[in-house]
């Protein structure tokens, strides 16, 4: 049904928990394939990406680049961009599979962007409190995530690897009226 990808930069923790939260959705059938793009030359990612069954890419340059190499190596009709470190909560493969069947029925394209939830456990800074606003402001931000038909991603262009802020730029060419605010909350641990 879809393909994850999660831009990695050689750190083992934060990928860890980020495919943790995917398990219940491989083991449901939603999740296809896990594709693990990093963009460091340790050979952890690797490792953890073969341990765990996922797919390994290697990708230079930009996050956004890893997300573009990640997205054009994915076999699945449904695209899922994570970053690594970001952990979903137990009702995200119930209200994905509604999302996507409801897309289907509906014909319209649309992009749905999980609810940004603090970690309970970390400290709050003000970095925080600004982004807090950010998103309030602007609304989501890239590190929400993002599941979208690979269809409607080609058509918007994709993430373009070579742009500065690619990822805030698709997200601005989503648009509000394309997009869907998801009740499954999404945390960043470990960053």
């Amino acid at each position: 049904m879809l393909s994850v990808i999660i831009p990695t930069d050689g750190v083992e923790q934060t990928a860890v928990a980020t495919l943790s939260a995917l398990v219940p959705g491989a083991a449901s059938g939603v999740v296809r394939e896990v594709l693990l793009v990093d963009r460091s030359d340790t050979g952890v990612i690797e490792r953890v990406a073969d341990v765990a069954g996922c797919r390994f890419l290697r990708a230079q340059g930009t996050q956004a680049a890893a997300l573009a190499a990640g997205a054009a190596q994915a076999r699945s009709p449904w695209l899922m961009f994570l970053k690594a470190g970001a952990v979903l909560d137990a009702g995200w493969i119930d209200e994905t599979t509604q999302f996507i069947q409801g897309v289907a029925a509906g014909g319209r394209p649309r992009a749905g962007i999980f609810r940004y939830a603090p970690s309970p456990y970390a400290e709050t800074s003000l970095r925080d409190r600004l982004t807090a606003i950010a998103r309030f402001v602007a609304g989501p931000l890239s590190d929400q995530g993002l599941l979208i038909a690979r269809d409607h991603y080609v058509r918007l262009g994709g993430y373009a690897p070579d742009i500065r802020r690619a990822e805030a730029k698709l997200l601005r060419r989503l648009g509000r009226s394309s997009r869907t605010l998801l009740r499954s909350r999404i945390v960043m641990v470990g960053v």
